[in-house]
């Protein structure tokens, strides 16, 4: 009987058993708040792109943290033998992916997103199928120069946020602004002086500041909670579904390359808090599950997902990596998704709040993407290949104009975003340029 009890109520520090809703609650709603702002705001930036209305806006919401709540829970219990790593991750709408749907969305719509993301969700399945032998082409340094790139073409939106949003009235009043500088420095200090919970839920500690102040100010519109529904299930093809070639491209590049990233996080995940490499079952079933949930994001309207770096530091920090903690977490964040009420309150931040959280954030992913660039010798070989790609990447995306005798399907694919021009720069310049290093060997 005692033997029985042991097994049922295991240790926070192993993947599986039932450690007691008293230990794994504190944990799951940690891994909440850390994720839950970083969740939700690329889906209300693309529902402004887009310029979907408040009702609009809030089922975006509430299907980014449906999907989130449902890609976490089938890595964490694995179908059969290739779907799922069975690994302690959290996934979410990631940010990674807002250049390219900002773009989407600006050209044509959110339904044009939803059908690329079907494409592009099955091509991250064949990377997971194949994942050994692609992983060759994406190096640290590669991978360094494209969520570098992303990062830096993320600075204006938050920026622009800052400002108060370039469609607002108020767009770059002082008053904007202030609200955006005290919701960084509230973010800043967490970052740097705190501890524990407060440190690791930084953003939302932020926001929360900033939300307050911003009341004051009279900011903040409440309309769309008073109007939105207790209880309600996402809508499936509410948004519809188009296929347009040149968008599909641009996603289903980030996508192979999101695919390389994850290998990191899932790494991350078993050397941080397993104190082992993941297996290659591991790597290919994590992967095929990212790209087989993004396809039923596609569905519902659930923007792209990724693991979460934010989370992955957690477990490495904790070493806490029962699954029932991570699946504790997925259904507050699924309940979450039910509630249009809750998805509508998260939707009134104002977006000066939103750009003073989020520019740490795309800080962090730029300088995330030195320090993979710095893992290779800075040798004259490999500055080209990093100034090169990044310098096409970001110039023509900041001089689109010049591309304005192609064909439209060119300015989308290559204008709009730099991650695709700089990817595929950094791909062939790595393959096309003499390494002296590669001939000594």
């Amino acid at each position: 009987m005692n033997k029985d009890k042991t097994k049922h109520y295991a240790s926070l520090f192993e993947p599986d058993g039932n450690p007691g809703l008293k230990k794994a609650l504190p944990m799951a709603l940690q891994h909440v708040l850390a994720m839950i702002v970083g969740c939700v705001t690329p889906a209300i930036i693309i529902a402004g792109v887009g310029g979907l209305d408040a009702g609009d806006k809030v089922i975006l919401v509430q299907a980014a943290l449906f999907i989130a709540a449902v890609s976490t829970l089938i890595q964490l219990f694995p179908i059969g033998k290739h779907i799922g790593s069975g690994l302690p991750m959290i996934l979410g709408v990631g940010f990674a992916y807002l250049p390219t749907i900002q773009a989407i969305a600006d050209s044509y719509d959110i339904a044009t997103i939803l059908g690329s993301q079907l494409i592009a969700g099955v091509c991250a399945v064949i990377v997971g199928l194949f994942i050994k032998k692609l992983r060759i082409f994406f190096p640290p340094m590669i991978t360094g120069i494209v969520i570098f790139t992303i990062g830096l073409s993320l600075y204006p939106t938050a920026i622009n946020y800052m400002a108060g949003g370039v469609a607002s009235k108020t767009y770059g009043s002082w008053q904007n602004w202030l609200v955006a500088l005290i919701t960084l420095s509230v973010v800043i200090f967490c970052n740097h002086y705190a501890k524990g919970t407060l440190k690791i839920a930084s953003i939302l500690a932020g926001i929360i500041v900033g939300y307050i102040i911003s009341l004051f100010f009279g900011m903040v519109n409440f309309d769309a909670v008073g109007s939105a529904s207790a209880l309600q299930l996402p809508k499936p093809m509410y948004f519809g579904m188009k296929f347009e070639p040149s968008a599909i491209i641009s996603l289903s590049v980030l996508f192979v390359i999101n695919s390389i990233q994850a290998v990191g996080d899932f790494t991350a995940t078993t050397v941080g808090g397993m104190d082992r490499e993941p297996s290659d079952r591991e790597l290919q079933g994590g992967i095929v599950a990212y790209g087989l949930s993004n396809i039923l994001g596609s569905f519902v309207g659930g923007l792209p997902t990724a693991t979460y770096s934010q989370n992955v530091g957690i477990v490495s920090i904790t070493k806490v990596v029962n699954r029932m903690v991570f699946a504790l977490a997925a259904i507050i964040i699924l309940i979450g998704g039910f509630v249009p009420k809750f998805s509508a309150l998260l939707t009134t931040i104002p977006q000066c709040v939103l750009g003073g959280a989020t520019i740490s954030v795309f800080a962090t992913i730029a300088m995330t993407g030195l320090k993979l660039i710095f893992k290779a010798p800075m040798n004259f070989r490999n500055t080209s290949v990093v100034g090169l790609s990044v310098a096409i990447g970001m110039g023509i995306t900041q001089a689109s104009a010049s591309l304005a005798q192609f064909p439209q399907w060119v300015t989308v694919i290559f204008g709009k975003s730099p991650v695709v021009l700089a990817t595929i720069s950094a791909i062939l310049l790595n393959h096309i340029l003499p390494d002296p290093d590669r001939n000594k060997k």
